[in-house]
């Protein structure tokens, strides 16, 4: 078991004006996340731009990491697709040190039934190393991990510990968290509704704004998960229109932008994602100064 509790980061990967991987500027992302006092790191999720990067790229970004954290919190790898003999062979040759699970997305394009769904996890749970996370995340991958397929993995495949629900459904959500086993844990995997989640039960968070405000965000979500719901309401609220904005041009686009403002890396893309539009990085920068001055 690895405790989920808390705030994860879903680290970024900075580009250089020629697209080649900036590891100046991703070992500053690092620092600025772990000075916040975050509890882990997940590294080459979404907001990583994994889908644009080659397997050299990944395997030295996993490596890079590792070193620059030096165990000061624990890591998660993103390793997931909709290809469920090449996710196999993946994670089971995974033995990057420092890594203590593996965080999934379901299968995106092929559009699974439940059943595809639940066979795909058990074949990767049963040949991974590290125990896996399940990652839900429907406006993306075209398909929803059911509850039921959830709590089926949960009770049937020992390898898989916990899952990052980003369906937004509350009804899928309160289901999971009233049948799931004791010892399986759910995480938020849309900031605007951490607090929500962490009051019905959820175990905490893995954040993309907290790249750029790890301190003030694992700060709310540490006072949700004491309990300390009027103590966080405040910080939830003045959070929320800089998380709009972060996602309003697309994701990393926004929080790179934020990071780009706080002068931790340059906020370049690969295609086919581009940068926020004007309009919108004025006003990011009005939110994040806003915060920044709490």
């Amino acid at each position: 078991m690895i405790n989920l509790k808390g705030t994860g980061v879903a680290l970024i990967t900075p580009f250089l004006a020629n697209l080649e991987i900036d590891y100046a500027s991703l070992e500053r992302c690092i620092e600025h996340i772990l000075k916040g006092s975050v509890e882990y790191i997940v590294v080459l999720g979404t907001t990583g731009e994994t889908a644009t990067l080659t397997d050299k790229e990944k395997e030295t970004i996993f490596t890079f990491t590792t070193k620059i954290v030096n165990n000061r919190v624990p890591l998660v790898a993103g390793i997931g697709g909709n290809n469920t003999a090449e996710i196999v062979k993946q994670v089971n040759n995974f033995n990057t040190p420092g890594y203590v699970a593996i965080l999934s997305v379901s299968p995106y394009y092929n559009k699974p039934t439940q059943e595809g769904i639940y066979q795909h996890y058990k074949a990767v749970a049963d040949a991974s190393l590290l125990p896996i996370i399940l990652y839900n995340v429907p406006p993306r991958t075209g398909m929803n991990i059911s509850a039921e397929t959830t709590l089926r993995l949960a009770i049937n495949v020992n390898n898989i510990i916990g899952i990052k629900e980003a369906s937004g459904n509350f009804e899928q959500i309160n289901e999971i968290l009233e049948k799931k086993p004791a010892n399986f844990q759910l995480v938020s995997g849309d900031d605007p509704i951490s607090l929500p989640m962490i009051a019905l039960g959820a175990d905490g968070i893995i954040s993309v704004i907290a790249n750029a405000i790890p301190a003030q965000f694992s700060h709310m979500v540490r006072n949700c998960l004491a309990g300390n719901f009027n103590e966080a309401k405040p910080a939830h609220y003045s959070f929320l229109p800089f998380t709009r904005l972060c996602f309003a041009d697309g994701n990393p686009a926004g929080i790179k932008a934020a990071m780009q403002h706080l002068n931790l890396c340059n906020d370049y893309l690969r295609l086919p994602l581009v940068n926020v539009t004007q309009p919108t990085r004025e006003k990011l920068l009005v939110e994040i100064n806003k915060i920044k001055n709490v």
